[in-house]
């Protein structure tokens, strides 16, 4: 029998099979693993899978059928591990917010980095709208126009004002999209407003911390009455990357990639201090975005420092 994984929670796999639509609960034969790359679970919700019936309401997953693309992460509890967050998606929806809690620097293109190698389209999506001063709109429009230039559609909503959530819901509608976000964005409460049936449970950002809080603790598929599917995560709080060099990164942002083949050093130059840069000549130029530019150049040192200290971690 085939399905399709449709909620994970570690150690439990809900698949639904696909001739009938029933959902069998189950779990993992043996050990797979992603282009030999230690994972923490091996199957993703999104996963299509053949599975054997054990008994009524249970079966075991016997095999993992090739993936179209899977989006993959570092584990944040184990550093040497890869999480896999979703799998076989048409495209990404990032939930950000301009305040409340306030946005992190670099944290859009971080996780650009997780969908950019498999070309999975990304729509960026600013919400809590209503809490924003002229400052944060002002803020709001300069991102809009950096991420818009360069091919990422961006909206903005608010749940308190009913505003977006039918250009929201236009951008889910017959596909299948994972969802994310930061912790605390208001992930939960958007989907609630297009789809009140699902009653996703919400929460509040922390008083002591002003950080938000996971109101979603396992990878879920979420059906859509409207057409299509939601594959909904919990929040993130950081993003680190021990399965990426600086090649992976430069390749990854897409308009320094389109301008290597006018570097000196062509698709080896990492855009820092190499004669001939085309990169750095746009960002001079304006042509390029100088907040991606210095995001770009933060993320590089952060990958290069930790695998670094990978490389020399048994001496």
């Amino acid at each position: 029998m085939t399905g399709t994984v449709i909620k994970s929670t570690g150690s439990w796999y809900s698949v639904r099979i696909d001739e009938t639509s029933d959902v069998l609960q189950c779990r993992i034969v043996g050990k797979f693993r992603l282009d030999d790359i230690p994972l923490t679970n091996p199957v993703a919700v999104g996963d299509r899978v053949e599975v054997e019936p054990t008994q009524p309401g249970e079966g075991m997953i016997k095999q993992i059928l090739p993936r179209r693309n899977y989006v993959v992460r570092q584990s944040p509890r184990r550093k040497h591990d890869l999480h896999l967050l979703a799998a076989n998606i048409d495209q990404a929806v990032l939930i950000v917010t301009v305040v409340h809690p306030n946005l992190k620097p670099g944290f859009i293109d971080r996780f650009l980095l997780m969908t950019e190698p498999h070309e999975i389209p990304v729509t960026i999506v600013f919400n809590k709208g209503d809490l924003y001063d002229d400052d944060d709109v002002a803020t709001f429009f300069a991102i809009k126009e950096i991420y818009e230039k360069i091919g990422y559609p961006v909206l903005a909503t608010s749940v308190v004002e009913r505003k977006g959530l039918e250009a929201f819901a236009a951008v889910l509608k017959d596909k299948t999209t994972l969802l994310s976000g930061q912790s605390g964005v208001g992930k939960s409460s958007l989907v609630n407003a297009i789809q009140p049936q699902l009653q996703l449970r919400t929460g509040e950002l922390s008083d002591y911390s002003g950080k938000g809080q996971h109101t979603t603790t396992f990878a879920e598929m979420l059906e859509l009455d409207f057409g299509g599917y939601l594959i909904d995560t919990p929040g993130i709080k950081m993003l680190s990357f021990n399965n990426k060099d600086a090649q992976n990164v430069s390749h990854s942002y897409r308009e320094f990639f389109a301008l290597s083949e006018h570097c000196k050093f062509g698709a080896s130059c990492l855009h820092r201090n190499e004669p001939g840069c085309a990169v750095r000549a746009a960002v001079k130029s304006g042509d390029v975005s100088e907040l991606r530019y210095h995001n770009y150049i933060g993320i590089l040192e952060n990958v290069e420092d930790q695998n670094y200290w990978e490389r020399w971690k048994e001496f």
